[in-house]
């Protein structure tokens, strides 16, 4: 009852201000979801594009052995900053992004549950985005010490350390105040009838990525002011001089980024999970083990970490530990692309660009898969630690995984933002220069780690160059694909393009497709009632 009530004031509000404010008020003071989304799908697309030129940067510089354009030390900030740019300010914004404009559609809400503090976690973003760009420009330049900040090397650089510090602290508030909008969203403003079973799988995944956030943000908070206590405040937690340890870094650091890894990739399984029973046309293969493999993969994340840390001189009784806890995450993962290859199974396919790029991604991210349990081979793994297998590695989960998994997601639900179709043919051509450039600029980087070329490194030896050469113009492509993508796609999309359906897809289901298209500034101000 409690929702209604609070419906209608918040409609009565809007109607005073002829539905919703214009302009730039509307933007920096706007409390609705889809405002909000809207908002985050811009930043973290903002972001995509600047971390891809730091990697274009990066991929110029090893086109030739030798070095060419950048120094050593440049470089080594271009590669941190490219991560930190991607993981905290493209992927995760625009699930959280995703989440705003889809779960209270999803769940038959109104809005989220806390709107102000949506909004203040998303202008937290700015900010700190501009606080990282920025630190290219102080003395000593940005952070140089990879994405990880590992000491002893974060404890001694300049000033722009300090302020990728502060920027993480800023993302990292943000994502806390954005889980606990989303977990409470979830639990408490469902509508009449939805019981957690019946929930769509992408609210059920962010559902339990919100908890890991919770679980792992305040970690990584500690360990980045213990790193900023030791820079100023003589302490040394990590300073060996002193007493402290630079491998306790690693230890507080992984058991943060572990479980970050799987925050990036569990909404991504939450969009695949609505698009292939959407295209093929039939429900979801095992919903319920869907469920507990998403929340058995997020219980196991906590307590794989140091599989990151097989070259520090762990005792032979922990990686044993630690290999075994991470060959066992293949058990759930592999439910779920066993259960998503059974919705396909006999279904009545299409294939629309939001099915190509989740098949993709289920191609992809399984490759990707197969060489994280490859690494967790500690023998192997000690070979491999560090070098360009790794790198490979990574990106097949995180692009071909968590951004093939967004694409997939702006064409199934853009005409429920926009109130337009994309154009099929610029959507499938899109996918094919994506999926193509993608394997070109990363496939060969297995063979480069393989043969022993470290990566983080701005020059390599001679024997090389081939793969580093094709591995560059790839990067060119596909970074040029997503160019293509804002212009031919995008931009159209949002300005005309046919009419979109209330459901375009006959297949979709779910609440969102029973609201017109494009998705009106309030709905839902009376909860519909789930059979």
């Amino acid at each position: 009852m409690s929702t209604t009530t609070l419906d209608h004031a918040h409609t009565g509000h809007g109607d005073h201000a002829h539905d919703h404010p214009v302009g730039l008020r509307r933007w920096l003071f706007a409390t609705n979801h889809k405002d909000i989304g809207t908002l985050y799908l811009w930043f973290a697309f903002t972001m995509l594009l600047s971390g891809g030129v730091l990697a274009l940067m990066i991929r110029t510089e090893l086109f030739k052995p030798g070095l060419q354009f950048f120094q050593p030390e440049f470089f080594n900030q271009l590669t941190t900053m490219h991560g930190i740019v991607m993981v905290f300010g493209a992927i995760m914004p625009a699930f959280v992004g995703y989440a705003n404009w889809m779960i209270p559609l999803q769940v038959g809400a109104s809005d989220m549950a806390f709107a102000r503090m949506n909004n203040f976690s998303f202008w937290l973003l700015p900010p700190a985005a501009l606080l990282l760009a920025s630190s290219f420009f102080v003395p000593g330049g940005a952070t140089a010490a990879g994405w990880t900040l590992y000491a002893p090397l974060s404890t001694q650089m300049g000033p722009g350390m300090d302020m990728a510090i502060f920027a993480l602290h800023l993302m990292g508030a943000s994502s806390i105040m954005g889980s606990i909008n989303i977990i409470v969203t979830i639990l408490n403003m469902r509508a009449p009838g939805m019981t957690l079973m019946k929930m769509p799988m992408f609210c059920w995944t962010w559902l339990i990525t919100a908890y890991l956030l919770i679980a792992v943000m305040p970690v990584l908070a500690g360990a980045i002011t213990m790193t900023l206590t030791d820079r100023h405040f003589g302490t040394s937690f990590f300073n060996a001089a002193g007493g402290g340890d630079p491998v306790m870094y690693q230890h507080i650091f992984w058991f943060f980024g572990h479980p970050e890894v799987y925050i990036m990739i569990l909404p991504a399984f939450g969009i695949v999970s609505q698009i292939l029973p959407a295209f093929a046309r039939k429900p979801l293969f095992g919903y319920a083990s869907m469920v507990y493999a998403t929340a058995s993969i997020a219980i196991l994340s906590f307590i794989v970490w140091a599989h990151h840390m097989f070259t520090t001189g762990m005792p032979v009784t922990s990686q044993l530990f630690f290999m075994y806890a991470t060959m066992l995450i293949a058990v759930p993962t592999g439910v779920k692309v066993f259960n998503w290859i059974a919705t396909m199974w006999k279904g009545s396919m299409t294939f629309e660009t939001p099915m190509l790029f989740a098949v993709g991604f289920i191609f992809v991210f399984t490759m990707g898969g197969f060489t994280g349990l490859i690494l967790a081979v500690t023998p192997i793994d000690i070979q491999l630690q560090d070098t360009y297998y790794v790198v490979a590695h990574f990106h097949y989960v995180l692009v071909a995984g968590s951004l093939f998994a967004l694409f997939a997601g702006f064409y199934y639900w853009s005409p429920k933002w926009t109130g337009h179709m994309y154009s099929e043919t610029r959507g499938k051509i899109h996918f094919w220069n994506s999926l193509v450039w993608f394997n070109v600029t990363f496939f060969p980087m297995h063979f480069l780690g393989l043969a022993g070329m470290p990566r983080r490194y701005a020059d390599y030896s001679a024997q090389f160059t081939d793969f580093n050469m094709l591995a560059t113009v790839g990067a060119f492509g596909f970074g040029l694909t997503q160019v293509y993508f804002l212009l031919f796609v995008v931009f159209p999309t949002i300005r005309g393009g046919a009419k979109a359906p209330d459901k375009p897809w006959d297949g979709a289901e779910g609440l969102e497709w029973t609201v017109p298209s494009p998705a009106p500034f309030h709905t839902f101000e009376t909860p519909p009632t789930v059979k």
